[in-house]
């Protein structure tokens, strides 16, 4: 079993510790999948106060990381606050060892503060973007994204993209249908992938584009299999090309060639897991030119062929229907 270790701190936000709890906890049971093995961890046990005006109560030590496969640290108090250095200590130790960390909207800060972050690429909160990058000059930030998967060390942007990311790693570790099922539970988008714009956090003008857009994209998702292109979908949406691009980007947060891209991979995940089609039928059924084309990016986005990655979810005991 998978154990899932969560650091908590007096001030934290009920909010940013419940993220974790949710999309990992018991109530996966009742979806009838694999379930991880959720401890909530701090400083010192016991009860601490939340930024809320309650209290809660925690039940595991640092001592317990130990044990953590992975090991997520919420949302920071404040940026310009040095953690304690146990915390930073723990997190080293826990990362050395092997342990996934993940740092959740300003937790991110915590683990460039543990120093496990120089020289890669990470995400937080659009905000605190600027304070970021001065108190960090040897991490690369990326302010668009709203998750960054550096393998062994995931960031995230706030609040809305800490769910995204917690899905995600349930991608990871147990398939697009599961994390899929977990969304449709939580009533969350089923998967928004991490260098999409942090357009929910970031304040933007009001969407004024024409409902025809929507039923493009719905249409587009349903044809996949379709050479699609730009033109093709602005000509459907009766828009020209430039008001349909500036359109799209500001409903999706992205070009239409990456999104296209997406969508057919998310469509494969599915397949993979749930259908006996072959490789080079699936490749066809999601719109990829040829399964060579199909297999290269998979493996890029994955990190894992299809066929690998068929063999890891399909007989999944919560995959089958």
């Amino acid at each position: 079993m998978h154990t899932i270790a969560v650091i908590a701190f007096d001030g934290i936000s009920p909010f940013h510790l419940s993220v974790p709890c949710i999309v990992f906890g018991d109530d996966l049971l009742k979806l009838g999948v694999p379930r991880y093995r959720l401890l909530i961890c701090g400083e010192r046990r016991g009860r601490i106060a939340t930024m809320s005006g309650f209290d809660i109560e925690v039940k595991h030590g640092l001592g317990s990381l130990k044990l953590a496969d992975t090991i997520i640290v919420p949302a920071w108090r404040t940026p310009g606050e040095r953690p304690p250095e146990t915390v930073l200590r723990a997190l080293r130790r826990a990362h050395a060892r092997g342990s996934r960390i993940v740092g959740l909207c300003l937790g991110t800060f915590v683990l460039a503060e543990a120093g496990l972050l120089d020289g890669r690429t990470v995400s937080t909160h659009w905000a605190w973007a600027d304070e970021f990058e001065r108190a960090y000059p040897d991490v690369t930030l990326d302010r668009h994204a709203i998750y960054v998967d550096d393998g062994d060390i995931l960031t995230s942007a706030g609040t809305a993209a800490a769910i995204d990311c917690c899905l995600h790693l349930v991608r990871r570790d147990l398939g697009a249908d599961i994390a899929n099922r977990i969304a449709r539970r939580l009533v969350v988008a089923p998967q928004r992938h991490g260098d999409q714009a942090q357009y929910i956090e970031n304040p933007i003008q009001k969407d004024d584009a024409p409902d025809a857009l929507s039923k493009t994209l719905d249409w587009a998702i349903a044809h996949l299999q379709q050479p699609l292109c730009v033109e093709q979908l602005a000509d459907r949406a009766g828009m020209s090309l430039r008001t349909f691009s500036r359109h799209f980007r500001k409903k999706t947060g992205t070009t239409v060639i990456p999104w296209l891209l997406h969508h057919r991979l998310a469509a494969a995940q599915r397949l993979l897991e749930t259908s006996r089609h072959s490789i080079d039928q699936i490749a066809e059924d999601v719109g990829f030119g040829s399964t060579v084309s199909f297999r290269q990016h998979f493996a890029r986005t994955f990190s894992i062929s299809p066929a690998s990655y068929r063999r890891q979810f399909h007989t999944q005991p919560g995959n089958q229907r």
